[in-house]
């Protein structure tokens, strides 16, 4: 029988128990580190979200009025991060442009956690000046 396979009988194949055991630990710190963060993420949309609604709902309007209507927005998603008062709202060429910048601290143990720097703008050239303030600071 040549080139044929070769079967010993009683070999045994398979994962061992302590093979297991490490992939299902790397898989709950995973899953620990994603039920942590995914929540932050979530909030970071709301926040971008609510600042395109205030945008379109007060237009051209006071700096309060702006303030107020992503602080409606933000109630409605549960936005805890960051506040209308917290927003960098500019005036260029007739156009209002609405940014924001926060840091956000996720806790994953006791000892350990990790930071995210958040942060948007409507401006459709990308300049963020929640962003500019926060590094002249």
């Amino acid at each position: 029988m040549k080139g044929g396979k070769r079967y010993r009988i009683g070999a045994e194949s398979g994962v061992s128990l302590s093979g297991l055991i490490v992939v299902l630990i790397v898989l709950g710190a995973l899953a620990l580190v994603a039920i942590k963060v995914i929540p932050a993420f979530i909030e970071y949309r709301a926040v971008k979200s609510a600042i395109v609604k205030a945008k379109a709902e007060a237009g051209s309007g006071t700096v309060r009025e702006i303030q107020q209507a992503f602080d409606k927005n933000a109630g409605v998603n549960d936005v805890s991060a960051i506040q209308g008062r917290d927003l960098v709202i500019t005036r260029d060429g007739g156009t209002t442009e609405i940014s924001f910048a926060y840091e956000k601290k996720v806790p994953l143990t006791d000892s350990v956690s990790l930071t995210f720097n958040f942060d948007g703008t409507t401006d459709p050239s990308g300049t963020n000046a929640a962003k500019a303030d926060k590094a002249d600071k």
